[in-house]
């Protein structure tokens, strides 16, 4: 595995700068994720629930 040391240098300059970006596609991920299972809930909810009326 003879590589060259610079070619090692660029491949860590670019790895640093993707890290220095931050997860912001995971949080975006995670963020629309979290709205999609609130909005089934409201949606369950006007739809199953209030329909019913109360319970007694």
């Amino acid at each position: 595995m003879n590589e060259d040391p610079n070619e090692l240098t660029k491949e860590d300059a670019k790895l640093d700068e993707i890290v220095k970006r931050g997860p912001s596609g995971a949080i975006a991920l995670a963020g629309i994720s979290t709205a999609i299972v609130i909005g089934m809930w409201f949606i369950f909810y006007f739809a199953v629930f209030l329909p019913r009326g109360v319970i007694q």
